[in-house]
């Protein structure tokens, strides 16, 4: 018997996994708040990302194993749900896997952010166990798009997944720009995330979003260092809070709603950005008329 299947077994009990998908800071805090006594399945996009993570976790004393897995592909993710389910019964599912504007182009976000996560939620809410618990990191952006209508909404939320990004609203001639295609593609997440928890409800089983502002990882640096940066200084200096964020005070959030005093949550959002979406409407942020 190897080493999963007596994890599963010991004692005459099912291991509990809690799948993370993208092998970054964000993932690991949650995991980290979250996954004691549990097994942890580390999933990236490419696997020394997934190994250096899961090095990093095993040091500080959990049960870690790794995955490759393509969210914009439906066999990848299906193959990575096929290994969790080998591990033990999936209570926790943490999707932290994306783009930025600045690393791709609008198709490749689309597919990516939009597509993928829609994948994701999916197909690991068809084996969520009873009690069990999924978040979508979103992102702010998505709350600084203008207002869609309710069909929009609906469509973004519902459309089944193979179809979604045949939609004329997110065609070539329509989504011109990454920064578009960025911020449609977290208005979508917190959409479908809304949706998917009807779906997730009757598993016994709950899901939100949280869409973080500036948050200290590589991929913030990549911003903050590319053609927006100094846009995204400036977010950071005018910002009610005065400073970024780190990905422990997402880990915080993150572990409230997988946790015990959130299972009165779901279908949510939560943004939190310092106050750069408040900025941006009501503040120093606001576009000039």
């Amino acid at each position: 018997m190897g080493r999963e299947n007596m994890e599963k077994h010991i004692l005459g009990k099912t291991t509990n996994v809690i799948v993370v998908i993208g092998a970054g800071l964000i993932g690991q805090a949650i995991a980290r708040r979250v996954s004691v006594g549990k097994k942890v399945l580390l999933a990236d996009l490419r696997q020394d990302n997934a190994d250096a993570a899961a090095k990093t976790l095993s040091d500080a004393g959990f049960s870690v194993c790794t995955a490759i897995v393509d969210v914009s592909s439906r066999a990848s993710v299906q193959a990575l749900v096929k290994t969790a389910i080998s591990l033990g019964e999936i209570t926790g599912v943490i999707h932290a896997a994306g783009v930025s504007p600045t690393q791709a182009s609008p198709e490749m976000i689309l597919k990516v952010d939009l597509y993928g996560t829609a994948l994701v939620l999916e197909e690991f809410g068809n084996v969520i166990a009873v009690g069990g618990a999924g978040v979508v990191i979103s992102s702010q952006s998505g709350h600084r798009l203008p207002p869609l209508t309710a069909e929009q909404n609906k469509l973004l939320a519902t459309t089944p997944v193979e179809e979604l990004l045949k939609l004329p609203m997110l065609q070539p001639n329509q989504v011109t720009e990454s920064l578009h295609a960025y911020q449609i593609s977290k208005r979508a997440n917190s959409l479908r995330v809304m949706a998917e928890a009807v779906r997730w409800g009757k598993r016994g089983a709950r899901v939100n979003a949280i869409s973080p502002g500036i948050i200290i990882t590589p991929l913030a640096m990549d911003e903050l260092s590319g053609p927006r940066g100094s846009g995204y200084r400036r977010m950071i200096e005018v910002c009610p809070a005065g400073r970024a964020g780190t990905p422990d005070e997402v880990g915080t959030v993150g572990a409230l709603l997988m946790g015990s005093d959130g299972t009165f949550i779901t279908g949510s959002d939560f943004l939190m950005d310092g106050g750069v979406t408040a900025a941006y409407w009501y503040g120093e942020l606001a576009p000039k008329s």
